[in-house]
């Protein structure tokens, strides 16, 4: 009777879980996941697809002018980077570093107003100017150069047009290179049964050519930062669990509605504070990192559970002297000895719980 109740002790039982949870949180923050919702980081091992932000989550995020077109008889390439540059210093957004980046000698700006997914305006030297996207000049009737246009964007150049006192002057191409990161994350992914999605401001041409390059599963191009939300829903519907992986004030929205929300350390405070976990590398590996950590973290947590079950269903009977016609039975310290031994066999356990990289 001691002796069944010394092996009845459910210590094993009790520190399974626990045990696993502590090795694998200290593991993440090692390797610079920080783990906010606990609940989000074991769903990630369901994960169906995994949408990603392009902009310096894919790609570099680091954009540098490439081409200068000028239209309708305005033939001063410099001037019309000027006036561009002058009116982007005002913006955080990578395209806008990128063209600040390459100015000579900036000039003030005055009124200078945000046109919400779309770009920026405001008057420099006496001028009005506009620094726009391919859709505000589809929306507002503005004939786009469509032959220089698709020619820059099939090379995955990102396109903006400037326009000066209400008329299309020119176009200024960026390219902004992929992650060679970005290719192996995708492929683990791919590896693990994952869809890949891209989600991205830019136009489909530019987006196509990234999603290609990479091996995307699919993409959504010229999303507005208020449809981001929106397009995680979507792909929820089609009956998948969804991860959004986001550094953006604009992808606060997208990393709260999917299932899993990684965000990434370098990004905005919104965009941190809204994540599940927090990744402190701007490094597109370390989603299949996690992922592979939180499916290796069910594993252990199985494993253990099974050991401490199985040791109970298996000591028990032969504590209450099932094999005592054979001259088998257990004394209450030799029961103390098999209850401490699971113990540490289950510790053990969770301690060769690792990150695949």
């Amino acid at each position: 009777t001691v002796t069944v109740m010394v092996i009845a002790c459910p210590h094993a039982l009790g520190l399974a879980v626990p045990l696993v949870v502590a090795v694998s949180t200290s593991l993440a923050a090692q390797n610079g996941f920080l783990i906010r919702n606990r609940t989000a980081f074991e769903e990630a091992r369901n994960l169906g697809a995994i949408i990603f932000d392009k902009t310096g989550t894919l790609t570099h995020g680091e954009f540098g002018v490439t081409d200068i077109l000028t239209f309708n008889g305005f033939e001063d390439k410099d001037e019309l980077l000027k006036l561009a540059g002058s009116l982007e210093q005002n913006s955080e957004h990578p395209i806008a570093r990128g063209i600040v980046k390459a100015t000579d000698g900036l000039m003030n700006v005055e009124e200078f107003n945000s046109i919400t997914g779309k770009g920026i305006e405001g008057r420099v030297d006496g001028k009005q100017v506009k620094v726009v996207s391919p859709g505000y000049l589809r929306e507002n009737n503005i004939d786009l150069p469509t032959e220089q246009y698709e020619q820059l964007s099939g090379q995955g150049k990102t396109v903006v047009f400037v326009i000066i006192d209400d008329q299309l002057q020119g176009a200024i191409a960026l390219g902004d290179s992929i992650r060679e990161d970005s290719r192996e994350a995708i492929q683990s992914l791919h590896d693990m049964g994952i869809q890949c999605i891209m989600l991205t401001g830019d136009n489909q041409q530019t987006a196509a050519y990234v999603a290609n390059e990479l091996g995307l599963d699919d993409f959504f191009a010229e999303v507005l930062p208020e449809e981001k939300a929106a397009k995680i829903k979507e792909v929820q519907q089609r009956g998948l669990k969804v991860a959004m992986t986001g550094d953006g004030v604009n992808d606060a929205p997208a990393l709260a509605q999917a299932d899993v929300g990684i965000a990434i350390g370098a990004g905005s405070d919104v965009a941190v504070e809204t994540g599940d976990i927090i990744l402190t590398q701007s490094n597109p590996k370390d989603v299949a990192s996690l992922i592979a950590l939180a499916k290796a973290t069910y594993q252990k947590m199985v494993q253990n559970l099974w050991w401490a079950t199985g040791y109970n269903a298996f000591a028990i009977p032969l504590a209450a002297g099932v094999l005592y016609t054979y001259g088998i039975i257990l004394s209450p310290a030799l029961g103390a000895v098999l209850m401490s031994l699971s113990t540490v066999i289950v510790a053990i356990n969770a301690r060769f719980l690792k990150i695949e990289r």
